[in-house]
């Protein structure tokens, strides 16, 4: 988006506000269970209980009404086959001054430059078997409408044009699904693709598209109680064992075992079965491994704290540290050995942890080798650390997975390209995190993306260049707020910002290649799930007693 291109302020301009309001309105839909198709009228009553409700700006009312409307129809889109379908593209996607593409009586003739998005989002709609127009107006969509040929249709545009096509479409009942742009001025616009991509995928051989995630997430997290440990150990006998597992149980993400517990269920025939013991224990597995790198972590990097705890060898030593890191390796093999698992997925789940181990390290010890010659780092170099030192554990907890699930090798490349995507992102949201609360990225303790950006980017000042250059040569001992504001100066942060959404997007086109529609939908979705963490209970309780009194009133008052 450039800046001579105002935003349309009826549209939420972050993906995390998107995000929100789509979960809120997906929560009414699943509370109220409105019937399409619906005329504007309704749509826009709709509309104004979830934002009288919810407390959400009244600017967003017709956008939440597109994504009531969107919400109500989606099961019915996913249950059309794509070859019925038509993905309808505006020809404002394209950099207009620059696109060697013309047009004929159906819109837009793609030349297939790479220039815009329009290019990737038709191949690949093309490949699942839609037809695909680069074209927009109400004329068009009704002449489409009644070749009968069309059963769904999937639009994008701005709010101006979706709203003068639906009642087209609301007349015809036509199950349509809209993404409306984030700008309305009609040149060189933007439109958030991940969004787009999840919904042209969008089916109901897709068996996870219910699956509850945060279900899964209790599941998990209940694996790592005391006592879930104790079973799946066996009862410890000395106290390397009870400080490990104490370990274990603190407080943590777990999105490891997280996403080795969604795999396994995304691949077996009923997604809904419980979970068998031996998929707890791989899970564990996953989970040792990682938060035995945690410790050698901490102690390498002579950090005191981890989870606003002491770290482990801060509380007890680092010798005891060491040995319970190592414990925790040993504990992580011996139950995928012992897991009960097939012979051969047994072997390829003991394969990919050690090759993932072995990679881990040989990124830790690039950065390791680095602080003993302090220099400045470029961009790519920083994110081949991430690469190496990130990736590799979300890699085996895909694959643990998707083994003991009977799967074999054929997912390893995609697994690959989406653990790597993941990673950096991760470790990239991780530094601008550490940027906002303390500065913690800008002082040089390690590589991190925005200190690297930043260095790139001083050229033209030789005060903030030598500033940055302190920081990476003498890491703690740089003042950390000057770094800070020296990197915001350069504008690093946006930048690294911009790469943080490019590889979650390139998370969700790894997956192009996956023939699983249900392994596709679950790692399209966990992408959104570990990048946004949004959780809505239900779109307004209190808004819903309120209407069920007035109900009752009202019946009341009628007798």
């Amino acid at each position: 988006m450039t800046a001579e291109r105002p935003p349309q302020e009826t549209i939420p301009q972050t993906r995390y506000e998107r995000n929100r309001l789509r979960a809120v309105v997906e929560s009414y839909v699943a509370d109220t269970k409105p019937v399409p198709p619906m005329p504007v009228d309704e749509l826009r009553e709709h509309a104004d209980r979830i934002v009288a409700g919810t407390g959400i700006d009244a600017k967003y009312r017709d956008y939440v009404g597109v994504l009531v409307n969107n919400q109500a129809w989606r099961d019915t889109v996913a249950g059309i086959p794509y070859d019925r379908r038509l993905l309808l593209l505006p020809k404002c996607l394209r950099i207009e001054e620059k696109c060697p593409a013309p047009f004929d009586e159906f819109g837009l003739l793609c030349k297939q430059c790479g220039l815009c998005s329009i290019q990737d989002l038709q191949i690949e709609a093309e490949r699942l078997g839609y037809a695909v127009l680069v074209a927009e107006g109400s004329a068009l969509v009704t002449s489409i409408i009644q070749t009968g040929k069309i059963d769904a249709i999937v639009g994008v545009s701005c709010l101006s044009v979706l709203e003068r096509a639906f009642p087209y479409m609301e007349a015809a009942a036509v199950p349509g699904i809209a993404i409306p742009l984030l700008q309305d001025d009609c040149i060189d616009t933007n439109v958030d693709i991940e969004w787009v991509w999840d919904v042209i995928h969008l089916t109901s051989d897709d068996r996870t598209f219910r699956m509850n995630l945060d279900g899964i997430r209790r599941d998990v997290d209940g694996w790592f109680t005391p006592a879930a440990l104790d079973a799946a150990f066996g009862e410890a006998s000395g106290e390397t064992e009870r400080i490990g597992r104490a370990w274990l149980a603190r407080a943590g993400k777990r999105w490891r075992p997280f996403l080795t517990a969604c795999v396994y269920r995304a691949l077996r025939e009923d997604p809904d079965a419980p979970f068998p013991e031996a998929l707890q224990k791989i899970a564990i597995a996953v989970e040792c491994f990682h938060k035995a790198s945690l410790i050698h972590d901490d102690i390498e990097d002579e950090d005191a704290e981890r989870y606003a705890l002491d770290t482990l060898h801060t509380e007890h030593g680092v010798p005891v540290a060491l040995n319970v890191g190592d414990y925790l390796l040993g504990e992580g093999y011996r139950l995928l050995a012992t897991c009960g698992a097939p012979p051969e997925a047994r072997a390829r789940m003991l394969r990919a942890a050690a090759e993932g181990h072995r990679t881990l390290t040989l990124g830790q010890g690039a950065e390791l080798c680095w602080t003993r010659a302090r220099k400045p780092l470029t961009t790519l170099e920083v994110i081949d650390v991430f690469r190496r030192k990130t990736a590799p554990a979300f890699q085996v907890a895909l694959q643990v997975g998707a083994y003991f699930a009977g799967a074999d090798e054929h997912l390893d490349p995609v697994f690959t390209r989406y653990s790597e995507a993941v990673g950096i992102a991760y470790q990239i949201r991780d530094d601008l995190d550490d940027l906002a609360a303390d500065g913690a990225a800008a002082g040089g303790a390690r590589p991190t993306l925005p200190l690297a950006v930043a260095f790139e980017r001083s050229h033209a000042s030789k005060e903030t260049r030598e500033r940055l250059r302190r920081a990476w040569t003498e890491g703690s001992g740089a003042d950390a707020a000057e770094v800070a504001r020296a990197i915001e100066t350069t504008d690093a942060g946006e930048r690294c910002r911009n790469l943080l959404e490019a590889y979650k997007e390139e998370a969700v086109r790894a997956l192009a290649a996956v023939d699983n529609p249900s392994l596709k939908g679950l790692l399209r979705r966990v992408v959104a799930k570990i990048f946004n963490e949004l959780e809505v209970k239900g779109w307004c309780s209190e808004r819903q007693a309120g209407d069920a009194a007035d109900r009752a009133a009202g019946a009341e008052a009628a007798r």
